[in-house]
Protein backbone atom coordinates (compact mmCIF):
# COMPACT_ATOMS: atom_id res chain seq x y z
CA UNK A 1 0.00 0.00 0.00
CA UNK A 2 1.78 3.41 -0.80
CA UNK A 3 1.70 5.94 0.92
CA UNK A 4 1.35 9.64 0.56
CA UNK A 5 0.40 12.71 2.57
CA UNK A 6 -3.21 14.12 2.69
CA UNK A 7 -3.78 17.50 4.32
CA UNK A 8 -7.28 18.97 4.46
CA UNK A 9 -10.41 17.02 5.39
CA UNK A 10 -13.54 19.57 4.04
CA UNK A 11 -16.72 19.20 2.31
CA UNK A 12 -14.28 18.39 -0.44
CA UNK A 13 -11.08 16.95 1.16
CA UNK A 14 -13.12 14.26 2.55
CA UNK A 15 -14.60 12.14 -0.15
CA UNK A 16 -11.55 13.01 -2.38
CA UNK A 17 -9.57 11.10 0.62
CA UNK A 18 -12.07 8.22 0.55
CA UNK A 19 -11.63 8.01 -3.47
CA UNK A 20 -7.81 7.98 -2.79
CA UNK A 21 -8.32 5.37 -0.38
CA UNK A 22 -10.31 2.93 -2.59
CA UNK A 23 -7.73 3.47 -4.94
CA UNK A 24 -5.35 1.51 -2.69
CA UNK A 25 -3.66 4.49 -1.16
CA UNK A 26 -2.34 4.99 2.59
CA UNK A 27 -3.00 8.49 4.15
CA UNK A 28 -0.71 10.68 6.02
CA UNK A 29 -3.79 12.73 7.12
CA UNK A 30 -3.50 16.47 8.78
CA UNK A 31 -6.18 17.89 9.83
CA UNK A 32 -6.88 21.36 11.77
CA UNK A 33 -9.73 19.38 13.17
CA UNK A 34 -8.65 15.71 13.33
CA UNK A 35 -11.73 14.14 14.09
CA UNK A 36 -12.71 14.54 11.14
CA UNK A 37 -10.28 11.77 10.13
CA UNK A 38 -13.10 9.26 11.71
CA UNK A 39 -15.40 9.27 8.52
CA UNK A 40 -12.30 7.39 6.58
CA UNK A 41 -10.93 3.80 6.78
CA UNK A 42 -9.02 3.83 9.74
CA UNK A 43 -6.84 0.92 8.53
CA UNK A 44 -5.89 2.87 5.84
CA UNK A 45 -4.99 6.10 7.87
CA UNK A 46 -2.01 7.98 9.65
CA UNK A 47 -3.66 10.81 11.74
CA UNK A 48 -1.37 13.36 11.63
CA UNK A 49 -0.75 16.35 14.44
CA UNK A 50 0.94 18.82 11.79
CA UNK A 51 0.99 19.16 8.07
CA UNK A 52 4.93 18.34 8.31
CA UNK A 53 3.83 15.23 9.64
CA UNK A 54 1.75 14.33 7.11
CA UNK A 55 4.31 15.07 4.37
CA UNK A 56 7.18 12.97 6.11
CA UNK A 57 8.76 10.30 4.52
CA UNK A 58 6.00 10.27 1.24
CA UNK A 59 7.20 11.19 -1.99
CA UNK A 60 3.63 12.98 -2.68
CA UNK A 61 1.66 15.22 -0.71
CA UNK A 62 -1.76 16.55 -1.70
CA UNK A 63 -3.56 19.77 -0.22
CA UNK A 64 -6.93 20.60 -0.71
CA UNK A 65 -7.39 23.80 1.59
CA UNK A 66 -9.72 26.71 1.52
CA UNK A 67 -7.87 29.67 1.35
CA UNK A 68 -4.28 31.23 0.25
CA UNK A 69 -2.73 32.18 3.61
CA UNK A 70 -4.10 28.74 4.92
CA UNK A 71 -2.43 27.12 2.35
CA UNK A 72 0.88 29.28 2.85
CA UNK A 73 0.93 28.15 6.45
CA UNK A 74 0.13 24.41 5.83
CA UNK A 75 3.21 24.90 2.91
CA UNK A 76 5.84 26.94 4.73
CA UNK A 77 4.71 28.06 8.41
CA UNK A 78 6.21 26.35 11.20
CA UNK A 79 4.77 23.24 10.85
CA UNK A 80 5.16 23.02 7.40
CA UNK A 81 4.97 20.55 5.25
CA UNK A 82 8.26 22.34 3.34
CA UNK A 83 9.94 21.08 6.73
CA UNK A 84 9.35 17.41 6.03
CA UNK A 85 9.13 16.49 2.45
CA UNK A 86 11.51 14.40 0.68
CA UNK A 87 14.18 15.80 -1.91
CA UNK A 88 12.51 15.48 -5.17
CA UNK A 89 9.06 14.95 -3.36
CA UNK A 90 6.02 16.81 -4.94
CA UNK A 91 3.00 19.11 -3.49
CA UNK A 92 0.21 18.38 -5.41
CA UNK A 93 -2.23 22.27 -4.21
CA UNK A 94 -5.90 21.16 -5.66
CA UNK A 95 -7.15 24.54 -3.91
CA UNK A 96 -8.57 27.29 -5.67
CA UNK A 97 -5.95 30.08 -4.68
CA UNK A 98 -4.06 32.78 -6.62
CA UNK A 99 -1.55 32.10 -9.26
CA UNK A 100 0.56 34.32 -7.63
CA UNK A 101 0.30 32.36 -4.40
CA UNK A 102 1.13 28.89 -6.67
CA UNK A 103 3.93 30.78 -8.05
CA UNK A 104 5.59 32.09 -4.69
CA UNK A 105 4.87 28.82 -2.93
CA UNK A 106 6.76 27.06 -6.54
CA UNK A 107 9.45 28.84 -5.55
CA UNK A 108 10.21 28.10 -2.34
CA UNK A 109 9.71 24.35 -2.96
CA UNK A 110 12.15 24.42 -5.88
CA UNK A 111 14.84 26.08 -3.24
CA UNK A 112 14.08 22.82 -0.73
CA UNK A 113 14.57 20.58 -3.45
CA UNK A 114 11.30 19.64 -4.03
CA UNK A 115 7.98 20.44 -6.64
CA UNK A 116 5.12 22.14 -6.08
CA UNK A 117 2.12 21.75 -9.00
CA UNK A 118 -1.56 23.41 -9.27
CA UNK A 119 -4.50 20.69 -9.79
CA UNK A 120 -7.53 22.63 -8.78
CA UNK A 121 -10.34 20.95 -9.50
CA UNK A 122 -14.04 21.51 -10.66
CA UNK A 123 -17.07 19.94 -9.31
CA UNK A 124 -18.67 20.24 -5.68
CA UNK A 125 -19.04 17.56 -2.65
CA UNK A 126 -21.11 14.80 -4.15
CA UNK A 127 -18.97 15.25 -7.57
CA UNK A 128 -16.00 14.40 -5.61
CA UNK A 129 -17.48 11.30 -3.78
CA UNK A 130 -18.52 10.12 -7.36
CA UNK A 131 -15.00 10.74 -8.61
CA UNK A 132 -16.38 13.06 -11.26
CA UNK A 133 -14.31 16.03 -10.09
CA UNK A 134 -12.48 17.76 -13.42
CA UNK A 135 -8.73 17.85 -12.62
CA UNK A 136 -6.61 21.00 -14.03
CA UNK A 137 -2.95 21.26 -13.87
CA UNK A 138 0.15 23.38 -14.39
CA UNK A 139 3.69 23.68 -13.61
CA UNK A 140 6.64 21.27 -13.76
CA UNK A 141 5.73 18.49 -16.73
CA UNK A 142 8.07 15.93 -14.82
CA UNK A 143 6.07 16.47 -11.66
CA UNK A 144 2.58 16.65 -13.35
CA UNK A 145 3.09 13.05 -15.16
CA UNK A 146 4.49 11.35 -11.71
CA UNK A 147 1.34 12.19 -10.26
CA UNK A 148 -1.21 11.33 -12.35
CA UNK A 149 -1.98 8.27 -11.15
CA UNK A 150 -3.07 9.90 -7.89
CA UNK A 151 -5.41 12.59 -9.82
CA UNK A 152 -6.60 9.79 -12.08
CA UNK A 153 -8.07 8.34 -8.52
CA UNK A 154 -9.88 11.72 -8.27
CA UNK A 155 -11.95 12.75 -11.10
CA UNK A 156 -13.35 11.17 -14.06
CA UNK A 157 -10.56 13.79 -16.58
CA UNK A 158 -6.92 15.22 -16.19
CA UNK A 159 -6.82 18.36 -18.31
CA UNK A 160 -3.11 20.15 -18.73
CA UNK A 161 -2.46 24.01 -19.60
CA UNK A 162 1.14 24.28 -18.91
CA UNK A 163 4.36 24.54 -17.37
CA UNK A 164 3.32 28.08 -15.99
CA UNK A 165 2.69 26.95 -12.33
CA UNK A 166 -0.28 29.46 -11.78
CA UNK A 167 -1.80 28.78 -15.31
CA UNK A 168 -4.82 26.51 -13.26
CA UNK A 169 -4.94 28.98 -11.10
CA UNK A 170 -6.35 31.53 -13.97
CA UNK A 171 -8.08 28.88 -15.21
CA UNK A 172 -10.08 27.77 -12.14
CA UNK A 173 -10.50 31.53 -11.25
CA UNK A 174 -12.08 32.30 -14.44
CA UNK A 175 -14.17 29.31 -14.44
CA UNK A 176 -15.42 29.92 -11.30
CA UNK A 177 -16.29 33.66 -12.25
CA UNK A 178 -18.42 31.64 -15.16
CA UNK A 179 -19.92 29.42 -12.42
CA UNK A 180 -21.30 32.95 -10.16
CA UNK A 181 -22.41 34.59 -13.44
CA UNK A 182 -24.20 31.61 -14.42
CA UNK A 183 -25.95 31.44 -10.45
CA UNK A 184 -26.62 34.90 -11.22
CA UNK A 185 -28.21 34.63 -14.31
CA UNK A 186 -31.11 32.11 -13.66
CA UNK A 187 -31.51 33.52 -10.00
CA UNK A 188 -33.03 36.63 -11.74
CA UNK A 189 -34.04 34.55 -14.73
CA UNK A 190 -36.32 32.19 -12.67
CA UNK A 191 -37.48 34.71 -9.84
CA UNK A 192 -38.54 36.94 -13.24
CA UNK A 193 -40.46 34.16 -14.10
CA UNK A 194 -41.88 33.37 -10.90
CA UNK A 195 -43.36 37.04 -10.25
CA UNK A 196 -44.79 36.72 -13.94
CA UNK A 197 -47.32 34.05 -13.07
CA UNK A 198 -44.84 30.55 -14.35
CA UNK A 199 -43.83 28.08 -12.35
CA UNK A 200 -39.77 28.58 -11.68
CA UNK A 201 -38.96 24.85 -11.54
CA UNK A 202 -40.54 24.16 -15.06
CA UNK A 203 -38.93 26.95 -16.32
CA UNK A 204 -35.74 25.70 -14.95
CA UNK A 205 -36.27 22.12 -16.36
CA UNK A 206 -37.34 23.22 -19.86
CA UNK A 207 -33.95 25.55 -20.01
CA UNK A 208 -31.89 23.08 -18.54
CA UNK A 209 -33.49 20.20 -21.48
CA UNK A 210 -33.41 22.48 -24.60
CA UNK A 211 -30.98 25.64 -24.77
CA UNK A 212 -29.20 25.37 -21.48
CA UNK A 213 -28.36 21.82 -21.35
CA UNK A 214 -25.23 21.60 -19.52
CA UNK A 215 -24.43 19.95 -16.21
CA UNK A 216 -24.30 23.63 -14.58
CA UNK A 217 -27.75 24.90 -15.57
CA UNK A 218 -29.15 21.42 -14.48
CA UNK A 219 -27.72 20.84 -11.19
CA UNK A 220 -27.35 24.64 -9.91
CA UNK A 221 -30.34 25.18 -11.68
CA UNK A 222 -32.33 22.72 -10.20
CA UNK A 223 -31.25 24.15 -6.40
CA UNK A 224 -31.98 28.10 -7.46
CA UNK A 225 -35.35 26.69 -8.52
CA UNK A 226 -36.66 24.98 -5.70
CA UNK A 227 -34.82 27.42 -3.51
CA UNK A 228 -33.18 24.44 -2.25
CA UNK A 229 -30.13 25.62 0.01
CA UNK A 230 -29.12 22.49 1.70
CA UNK A 231 -26.88 20.89 2.80
CA UNK A 232 -23.89 23.33 2.25
CA UNK A 233 -22.07 21.88 -0.26
CA UNK A 234 -19.84 25.49 -1.14
CA UNK A 235 -19.63 28.08 1.42
CA UNK A 236 -20.91 31.73 0.35
CA UNK A 237 -17.81 32.78 2.07
CA UNK A 238 -15.56 30.97 -0.10
CA UNK A 239 -17.94 32.27 -3.25
CA UNK A 240 -16.86 35.66 -1.92
CA UNK A 241 -12.99 34.84 -2.07
CA UNK A 242 -13.21 33.52 -5.50
CA UNK A 243 -15.13 36.26 -6.39
CA UNK A 244 -12.38 38.30 -4.99
CA UNK A 245 -9.53 36.70 -6.96
CA UNK A 246 -11.57 37.07 -10.09
CA UNK A 247 -11.31 40.65 -9.47
CA UNK A 248 -7.71 40.85 -8.08
CA UNK A 249 -6.70 39.28 -11.14
CA UNK A 250 -9.09 41.38 -13.19
CA UNK A 251 -7.19 44.69 -11.81
CA UNK A 252 -3.98 43.05 -12.47
CA UNK A 253 -4.41 42.81 -15.99
CA UNK A 254 -6.88 45.79 -16.75
CA UNK A 255 -9.46 43.40 -17.96
CA UNK A 256 -12.42 45.33 -17.32
CA UNK A 257 -15.59 42.65 -15.20
CA UNK A 258 -18.53 44.82 -14.84
CA UNK A 259 -20.45 41.24 -13.86
CA UNK A 260 -17.61 40.57 -11.47
CA UNK A 261 -17.93 43.20 -9.72
CA UNK A 262 -22.20 42.38 -9.93
CA UNK A 263 -21.29 39.04 -7.69
CA UNK A 264 -18.49 39.72 -5.92
CA UNK A 265 -21.58 42.83 -4.16
CA UNK A 266 -23.92 39.59 -4.06
CA UNK A 267 -21.88 37.30 -2.13
CA UNK A 268 -20.28 40.25 0.32
CA UNK A 269 -23.90 40.72 0.94
CA UNK A 270 -24.76 37.46 2.35
CA UNK A 271 -21.73 37.59 4.04
CA UNK A 272 -21.99 40.95 5.58
CA UNK A 273 -25.84 39.55 6.77
CA UNK A 274 -24.25 36.56 8.10
CA UNK A 275 -24.84 33.83 5.75
CA UNK A 276 -20.74 33.11 4.91
CA UNK A 277 -21.48 29.79 5.97
CA UNK A 278 -24.49 28.79 4.18
CA UNK A 279 -24.20 27.46 0.42
CA UNK A 280 -23.80 29.98 -2.07
CA UNK A 281 -26.64 29.10 -4.17
CA UNK A 282 -28.58 30.65 -1.38
CA UNK A 283 -26.55 33.98 -1.53
CA UNK A 284 -27.64 34.34 -5.36
CA UNK A 285 -30.87 32.53 -5.09
CA UNK A 286 -32.01 33.88 -1.72
CA UNK A 287 -30.40 37.24 -3.00
CA UNK A 288 -32.40 37.81 -5.99
CA UNK A 289 -35.98 36.38 -4.43
CA UNK A 290 -35.53 38.85 -1.38
CA UNK A 291 -35.04 41.88 -3.93
CA UNK A 292 -37.55 41.13 -5.67
CA UNK A 293 -39.95 40.48 -2.97
CA UNK A 294 -40.77 36.81 -3.44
Amino acid sequence: MKKIGFIGLGNMGTPMAQNLIKAGYHLQVYNRTISKADELEQGSISKCKTPADAAANVAFVVSMLSEDEIVKEATSGTDGLLRTLQKGGVHISMSTISPETSEELAKLHEQAGSTYIACPVFGRPEAAAAKKLFVCTSGNAKAKEAARPILEALGQSVTDFGEAVGAANVLKVTGNFMIIGALELMAEAFTLAEKNGLDRVQVADFFGSTLFNAPIFHNYGRLIANKQYQPVGFKAKLGYKDARLALKLSQASQTPMPLATLAHNRLLTAVAKGDGEQDWVQAFGKGVSDDAGV
